[in-house]
Parts: C-alpha cells; sequence; structure tokens
C-alpha cells in the first residue's frame, strides 16, 4: 500500500496546478502554425510539466507499507538419543514423521525439524550420548522468540539425564508430547556410579565404592570384580534382599606411575536385558608426590587457616606448618629445597621469632613468599636481602585489591575485580615504597575508590628462583567476607591457589612446548593439543612442522603432522576411543631435534544406557502444565486430528518505507517522458 505524504501544507498543491495552467497560458495563447487540438494536448503537457516539477518542491514524500504473511509454525524435536535405539524404529518414526508433517502442511502450518542439539535434521539416527529436554526446549524458545511459534510437538522417552527437568521451566508455549520407547521396568543391574580419587600416590592404596542400582531383581546374588590390565584385582558378592541399592569397597593399589585404568564390571544376570550398564572404566593419575608448602609464622593467625583450607583443597599440594614453640615439625622439611614453596607470615617479626629460619632455608631453590603485615619489621627487610623499601613504615593506610591490567602469566577470572571491590580494606603501610625494577605486579591497591599505582601483591626472580609478597594486614577477612556474601569462596581461592601454582612451578625455558589443552576429553569431542615455538630471545615463532605420535594403552601407534601459523597453533584429534594415550611430539629448531611427551585420557560418554525406561508420566505433566496433550507412538492420526481442529494463524507483520518522490525512478522517468514528447511535437510541427 502506497500514500503520499507531505513536508509541506497540501494547499501549496493548488499553487502548484495554477503555476503550471499560467505558464503554459503564457506560452500556448498566441497564434500557432498547428490546430487547435494539437495546442490543447501540447498546453495540458506542458501544464502538467510545471505543476510535477514545482510540486517537487513541496517536498513529497512516498510512503510504502508491505505487509508480510509469516505462518504457523511447529517444530518437531527428536530425541535422538542412544537410550532409544533398541526400542525404536528410526525408519518407521521417519515414515510416520514425513506423513504427519505432510498432512500439517496442507492444513497451513510451516514445519521445522529438530533434534535436541538444535540441529535441524532430515534423518533419524539415535546417537546422541546425553539427553538434555530441558535445554532442547529452551534453545527453541529461544529461536522463535517474537516469531509465529504455534507449538512444539516433542518426541521423546521423557529420559532426561543432563540439564534441569522440564517441569521446573514455566513454558509460555504449546508443548505437545509424543511417548516412545519402553514404561516396562525389566530385571536389571545398573552399576550406577563409581566413586574413587582422580589422584593417587605411587605406593598407596586408594578406595574405590562401586554403587549398583537394583530393579526387580529381589534375593539375587550380585557379583562386582575389579580389575587392572585385565588381570582381577578383587571380587565381592552381596545379595539383593529386598534392597534397591548395594555398595561395594575396594582398596586398589597405586603401583605404576601414569594415567592407569581399571575395569568395574557387574556380573550380568541371567535375567537382565540391558547389559550396557554392567560396566565401566575409571581412570587415575598415579603421580609420585605431593608438591610440599612450608608455611613459617610467629604465631598463630587467621591468615594462616585461610591459606591453609585453601591449600588443602587441591590434592596435589601438603602444607605444613611452623610456628616456633607452638608445633612440632620434622626437622627434613625446615631444610633449605624440601619445600617447593615457603611461606613467611608476619616475615621479619618484632621479635625475630622466624629470622634466623629465613636466613637458613633463603640458601635453597625453594620459591618464596613474604606476607607483610603490622608484626613485620619492615626496616630489616632489606637488610636481609629483601629489596623492598618502605618511606612512612610506622603509619597505616587500609587498601583493597585491583588486578594489575598488564599481569599476564596467569588469567583472574572476569568478576575478580567486582568481587575484590567489596572485599573489606586490609592495613598496609602508608605511602609509596621501592620495590625492584624487575618486579612483575598482580595486583595493586585501591584507595578508598581510588586505584594507585602502588603494588600489595608483587613478584620478581632472584638468582633463578620466584620471590613474591603480599603487602596487607587481614587477608583472612576477605575469604570470610565472600562467604558471607555468596557462601562461596571461589575468588579468593582461586586467585592465591594460582598463586602458589605460579610460585611452586619452575620456570619453563623450553623453547618447544606442546601439551593437550585439557588431561580429559569425551569420546564425542576431538582432542585438541596445543605447539608453542621460541627463539632465543623467547618470541613466539611459526613455520615449525611438528610432528605427532598418539598410543594408546594396547600400544598402537598413530602418527599426524602439521606446521605452525598464526592462528594455527592448535591440532586436533577426533575418533578417539576410550583409553590412557601417551603422546610423543618433535620438531626442528636450529638443526636441533626437541622432543616433549605426556600423556592425556579419553573417557566414554556413557550416561544413556543407565536408564531405559521410558518416563510417560513426566511427558503427560510436561503437555498438561503448557495447555497441549500427550499421545503415545500409535495416535500419529489423533494428533493430526486434533491440529485440524484449530485454524493457523498467520502473523502479520508489516514494514514502513519513506522515499522522497524526488528519488523514485518511475516519476523521474515520466517527466522525461512529457519533456520529450513536448519537445518532439514542437520540433516536428516546426516550431522553434
Amino acid at each position: 500500500m502506497q500514500r503520499l505524504i507531505f513536508e509541506s501544507p497540501p494547499a501549496f498543491i493548488l499553487f502548484c496546478v495554477l503555476l503550471g495552467l499560467g505558464y503554459a497560458y503564457v506560452l500556448y495563447r498566441g497564434k500557432q502554425t498547428w490546430n487547435k487540438r494539437i495546442n490543447q494536448l501540447l498546453f495540458a503537457v506542458r501544464a502538467i510539466i510545471v505543476a510535477l516539477v514545482s510540486f517537487l518542491l513541496i517536498g513529497p514524500v512516498l510512503k510504502l507499507t508491505n505487509n508480510i504473511f509469516e505462518k504457523s509454525t511447529l517444530v518437531f524435536l527428536v530425541d535422538n538419543s542412544t537410550s532409544l535405539r533398541e526400542n525404536s524404529d528410526s525408519l518407521k518414526l521417519r515414515n510416520e514423521l514425513l506423513e504427519t508433517a505432510k498432512q500439517l502442511r496442507e492444513q497451513g502450518y510451516e514445519i521445522v525439524w529438530k533434534d535436541l542439539s538444535g540441529k535441524e535434521i532430515d534423518k533419524i539416527k539415535f546417537e546422541n550420548k546425553s539427553s538434555d529436554l530441558n535445554g532442547a526446549l529452551r534453545n527453541v524458545t529461544s529461536d522463535y522468540e517474537g516469531k509465529n511459534l504455534a507449538g512444539i510437538v516433542v518426541l521423546t522417552d521423557g529420559i532426561y539425564n543432563s540439564g534441569a527437568s522440564p517441569l521446573y521451566t514455566p513454558w509460555h508455549v504449546p508443548i505437545t508430547t509424543v511417548g516412545i520407547g519402553d514404561t516396562i521396568e525389566h530385571a536389571d543391574l545398573i552399576l550406577k556410579n563409581v566413586a574413587y580419587n582422580k589422584i593417587a600416590y605411587q605406593g598407596n592404596r586408594f578406595p574405590v565404592r562401586a554403587e549398583v542400582a537394583i530393579q526387580n531383581m529381589p534375593h539375587q546374588d550380585v557379583v562386582v570384580s575389579i580389575f587392572h590390565n585385565g588381570l582381577l584385582l578383587s571380587q565381592q558378592k552381596k545379595n539383593t534382599e529386598k534392597k534397591l541399592f548395594l555398595q561395594f569397597d575396594f582398596l586398589a593399589d597405586a603401583k605404576d606411575k601414569g594415567i592407569q585404568r581399571w575395569d568395574v564390571l557387574v556380573e550380568p544376570s541371567a535375567h537382565e536385558t540391558n547389559l550396557k550398564n554392567n560396566r565401566t572404566s575409571i581412570f587415575v593419575e598415579v603421580v609420585e608426590g605431593r608438591k610440599k608448602i612450608l608455611v613459617i609464622a610467629p604465631s598463630p593467625h587467621p591468615d594462616i587457616k585461610a591459606l591453609r583450607t585453601m591449600v588443602e583443597k587441591n590434592p596435589n599440594y601438603e602444607l605444613i606448618l611452623h610456628i616456633p614453640g607452638v608445633t612440632k615439625t620434622d626437622p627434613s622439611f625446615l631444610q633449605p629445597g624440601a619445600a617447593e614453596l615457603v611461606i613467611f607470615h608476619q616475615a621479619f617479626d618484632q621479635e625475630n621469632k622466624t629470622a634466623a629460619l629465613f636466613s637458613q632455608l633463603n640458601k635453597g631453590k625453594s620459591s618464596v613468599l613474604l606476607i607483610i603485615g603490622n608484626k613485620t619489621n619492615l626496616r630489616q627487610l632489606q637488610g636481609n636481602g629483601i629489596p623492598l623499601n618502605f618511606v612512612s613504615p610506622a603509619q597505616k593506610d587500609e587498601a583493597t585489591p585491583i588486578i594489575n591490567s598488564s599481569f599476564h602469566d596467569f588469567e583472574f577470572s572476569e568478576n575478580s575485580n567486582g568481587v575484590f571491590s567489596r572485599y573489606p580494606p586490609v592495613q598496609v603501610p602508608f605511602g609509596k615504597f621501592s620495590y625492584p625494577s624487575n618486579a612483575q605486579v598482580l595486583l595493586n591497591q585501591r584507595i578508598g575508590s581510588v586505584a594507585t599505582d602502588r603494588p600489595m601483591l608483587l613478584s620478581w626472580e632472584d638468582n633463578g628462583r620466584k620471590v613474591a609478597a603480599f603487602i596487607g594486614d587481614g587477608l583472612w577477612k576477605w575469604r570470610l567476607d565472600e562467604f558471607s556474601t555468596s557462601e562461596k569462596t571461589e575468588i579468593f581461592d582461586e586467585t592465591f591457589s594460582k598463586l602458589i601454582q605460579y610460585l611452586s612451578t619452575i620456570g619453563d625455558k623450553r623453547k618447544f612446548r606442546f601439551f593437550p589443552v585439557l588431561n580429559e576429553f569425551t569420546d564425542s569431542s576431538p582432542v585438541v593439543f596445543e605447539g608453542q615455538v621460541y627463539n632465543d630471545l623467547f618470541e613466539k615463532v611459526y613455520g615449525n612442522k611438528i610432528d605427532l605420535k598418539l598410543t594408546d594403552e594396547k600400544g598402537k601407534a598413530s602418527t599426524y603432522n602439521y606446521t605452525l601459523s598464526p592462528g594455527g597453533e592448535r591440532y586436533r584429534v577426533g575418533g578417539l576411543k576410550e583409553g590412557a594415550y601417551r603422546f610423543t611430539a618433535t620438531t626442528d629448531i636450529n638443526s636441533k631435534r626437541e622432543v616433549v611427551s605426556g600423556q592425556f585420557l579419553v573417557k566414554e560418554q556413557n550416561i544413556e544406557p543407565l536408564n531405559v525406561v521410558a518416563d510417560f508420566g513426566l511427558l503427560r505433566k510436561l503437555s498438561k502444565a503448557t495447555g497441549a496433550k500427550f499421545y503415545n507412538s500409535n495416535s500419529w492420526n489423533q494428533l493430526v486430528a486434533d491440529f485440524k481442529k484449530t485454524e493457523p494463524k498467520e502473523l502479520i507483520h508489516s514494514e514502513e518505507s519513506f522515499n522522497p518522490l524526488i528519488h523514485v525512478k518511475w516519476f523521474f522517468f515520466l517527466l522525461l517522458l512529457l519533456v520529450s514528447t513536448e519537445w518532439f511535437s514542437r520540433k516536428y510541427l516546426g516550431s522553434y
């Protein structure tokens, strides 16, 4: 639909018409060489031309309204998870869907097929290894927000093993459910879960607990076995009696270093039909020993408790606390180099309780973290080789931390500064102070709301080892405050855990680095490696060819290669089956062969077979809550008949566009035609 609107009052149209008539009258009022009829036609053409040209001066705008009709859309959401593979015929289901979609299209619906991952499909393959019904429905409603979505038809067995229950989300669109699968609970022994430590220490024994669910099998003997490298390690037998759940506890020996595999098996019963949920594999990384973190303090302090709680969350670390005259510590731990990191709390205290220990341990290569608080004798720092000089050691200020954006050796969480700003302030020495020029500042001081360039946490290298200093008294308040606000201590624990890892890790000076981006992958995703090559200045260089060799648990090797390039540092290997793999990567740097080796783990994503009993009750509740209906897989005709009772409504979208008439092409060609007609006619009839 088109209409003209004007920037000036429409009354000016009359003036344009009069101007055109007046101009034509002046031109054609005299006697001409052609007859009266032709003179009248030329008069009219000239009047129209002048009127239209002057009409443009009042700024007419052509308003175009375009109506777009959007059909009602029905999204068929197909559960293509493996739990339906044995209880459904994909070919039959596809044919029924095609026929149903054909009838609904004839009625006026737009039909779209999607699987639970959100992909549009044309074939049904039961291959997904997890089911997230709530996430799939949320994705559909999000994709069609603001569109003419008439409803969602979900074809599923009602089993979800990922995400939340769809019953607890308020849906604003009718969700019709079609139940497929088997609702009968057959006799089954289900290995529900295996609880174990992912890290064990070489020479130790670690617990393994197998949890078995019993389904319709009263008074049956259940046998659970644990294997390592194909050898039976232990076996237990229990009777189900009338129980629905049994636990089997084992102790396994961690003998060999590296990622080791143990297989847990529930012996099949003659009454079982589903044997895929009777076994699983666990992988445990066996390491030589934990890194030792030695904390030395002149007296007990809440800061020590906060640090100890954080450190002991990590099974890779062992914290040793030494307070002279208070704790009893093995003398071997107080020798230089015995610990990877030594933390001195209230370093160089005013009573000199720990000064001798500092002099002794400072001779080793252990990294050092100094926590400088109110009881620290600041004047003794430089005299003991700590290059920190405070101008006003007696005066105090209050400060909170803020991340130094130029520090990149490790990453802080995105919301760290927001959490830091809410921390209660700690006491710091007043004013600026000097520190090593080669120091890296991790955290600066924020005084009130003003961010300063004074360091609160900094680190520097001293004779090949890392030394760090935290300047502030009362960091325990931070952890307590964060817990009182969010009932979590994520930011505090993450910050100091990364700091300890950063200090206790020896700097990597290798020119060739190659590593998997994760320690553990699933068989449904590719294994991703990253390679880095450096020159003598430790600047990244590209163009090196990397040869990669992967070896599985059976000794079968596969080789790959790729060339490093900017943006192409990562290499993906897909299709690896469950197991522990060893990798060896090699490249040539300055005619020298560099080698990097390591391990990673691929685990099978195997949660679908744990439960294959369809849950139609959930589907009925979901449909009822959204004003729709539940159907079984034999009532497609009834589904179509019910949809035919409601006429699909088209959604009308109106689009308006505004175009000045002077920019409209047909108007230009109209003027050109009129001008050309008059000019040609006058010339033909002999007028000059």
